[in-house]
């Protein structure tokens, strides 16, 4: 059971912390690709208003745009220097939208394709970048034209699509040492992720033991003082019962030797009283050092390959007898063939359990049916009674639980102690499977047990 709590402790710390991390790093991400965008839409705007000025190199500007870019008369722009250096670049609506210095229009990498009405290219421009031919720049026009939006990547550039009277102009702009950035970003985060993660991993597997501990230590104190106290509680109650066994044969003297009488009557009954409630506290002493036991039991039980199709066959027989003298009767359904991994002695003492319950539980003339059958890699014990009493949600939350009983009223009829099936929770989780329990109209109450094939 420890084991069990420091691992979902450590499953639940690390899910929530990778939740965490990842929506961190696609939110920075999501972020950081929008602003690749944003600031690529606005460069694209700025270009697209101003190619005619970008491309018209006028005199004192080298073959490779070095120099200044001259006005749209062919004179030169003069700036703060005389050379055009504070010249800047707006995008649509004049000052209030983008805007581009001259240095950031010397650095920009772009092409435009022109098409008629009719989708048939009139102009292709690539002289402000190497790395496309003519034939290419169609290509990605031809992309950029079927997709049917107005913006969007082809490959590593932005395009924007403009139509101005019956002509249409496909503008690019090279975006690829932006997006290998962004890439680069990505990768980077998501490797720091990861390697926050493994070191998180390592320290929570450090401190989840030291958290633990004091759950430990309590979990370990209260099965040691159950343990213990069934030993010493034991001892008390066999000297009861002994003494009880003699007070019953002087009884038995007393009416050999007076005949029996009112006294020995009343004196026999208050004694047969007192063996109950003794057979009953050992029966109870014993439970809850099988379940304290079992609830440890996974790294110690002896698991063999188990007929269970015998194992509930032999157990139906057995209780068949019991329900009949109390008016009720089995039903069973159980495949053939069906082994899995476990301790025949366990699996018996589980079959009696649900059984036991079932009987005691179940409403008078109506059958008990028993399914044992495979479902996937589990093999499926399945018991389903009907209650006089409705069940609700809240009695099943409960109802594996030590000492609950859905109707109280009823100990002193039923008899037991409210830890059966805590008991074969306890089997069915030393054995790798689980156990449920539920009901469809709120009569019928149906267990079921999955454990898996050998």
């Amino acid at each position: 059971m420890i084991k069990k709590l420091k691992t979902r402790f450590i499953i639940l710390a690390m899910v929530s912390l990778t939740i965490l991390l990842a929506a961190i790093v696609a939110g920075m991400n999501i972020i950081n690709y929008r602003k690749v965008v944003s600031d690529a839409d606005a460069r694209l705007d700025v270009i697209s208003e101003n190619s005619e000025r970008l491309l018209n190199r006028p005199e004192g500007m080298d073959e490779n745009g070095k120099g200044h870019f001259g006005t749209e008369g062919g004179g030169p722009a003069q700036g703060e220097d005389g050379l055009g250096n504070g010249e800047e670049f707006f995008g649509p609506g004049g000052k209030g939208g983008p805007s581009m210095s001259r240095d950031e229009a010397e650095e920009s990498r772009f092409f435009f394709v022109l098409t008629d009405e009719d989708g048939n290219v009139t102009e292709t421009n690539i002289d402000r970048i190497a790395a496309v031919d003519s034939s290419e720049a169609e290509e990605y026009a031809e992309k950029a034209l079927a997709s049917g939006n107005d913006r969007g990547f082809v490959d590593e550039y932005r395009y924007s699509v403009t139509k101005s009277g019956t002509d249409t102009k496909i503008m690019f702009l090279d975006c690829g040492r932006v997006l290998e950035s962004f890439r680069d970003f990505l990768r980077a985060s998501i490797m720091m992720s990861l390697a926050g993660l493994l070191v998180v991993f390592a320290a929570i597997c450090y401190f989840a033991g030291r958290i633990v501990r004091p759950v430990a230590e309590s979990y370990e104190k209260q099965k040691r003082f159950i343990t213990d106290a069934g030993h010493e509680i034991k001892t008390p109650l066999a000297i009861i019962k002994a003494n009880l066994d003699l007070l019953d044969m002087q009884v038995d003297d007393i009416e050999g030797a007076h005949g029996k009488s009112a006294e020995t009557d009343e004196l026999r009954d208050g004694l047969a009283e007192i063996g109950g409630q003794t057979d009953r506290l050992t029966d109870l002493t014993n439970d809850l050092v099988y379940l304290s036991r079992m609830e440890e039991a996974e790294s110690s039980l002896i698991m063999t390959d188990v007929p269970l199709s015998e194992i509930a066959g032999d157990s139906v027989s057995s209780f068949e007898s019991l329900a009949k003298e109390q008016g009720r009767s089995i039903s069973p359904d159980i495949e053939e063939g069906i082994t899995v991994k476990g301790s025949t002695k366990e699996l018996e003492k589980l079959m009696s359990i649900i059984l036991e319950n079932a009987i005691k539980y179940s409403e008078a003339g109506q059958p008990i049916e028993v399914n044992v059958k495979k479902e996937g890699k589990n093999a499926l014990i399945e018991v389903r009674n009907i209650t006089a009493d409705e069940l609700t949600n809240e009695n099943l939350a409960h109802v594996f639980e030590r000492f609950y009983r859905a109707d109280a009223s009823r100990n002193s009829e039923t008899g037991g102690h409210g830890i059966g099936l805590s008991m074969a929770q306890a089997i069915v989780g030393a054995h790798g499977g689980r156990i449920s329990a539920r009901t469809t109209d709120g009569h019928d109450f149906v267990v079921t047990a999955a454990l898996p094939l050998a």
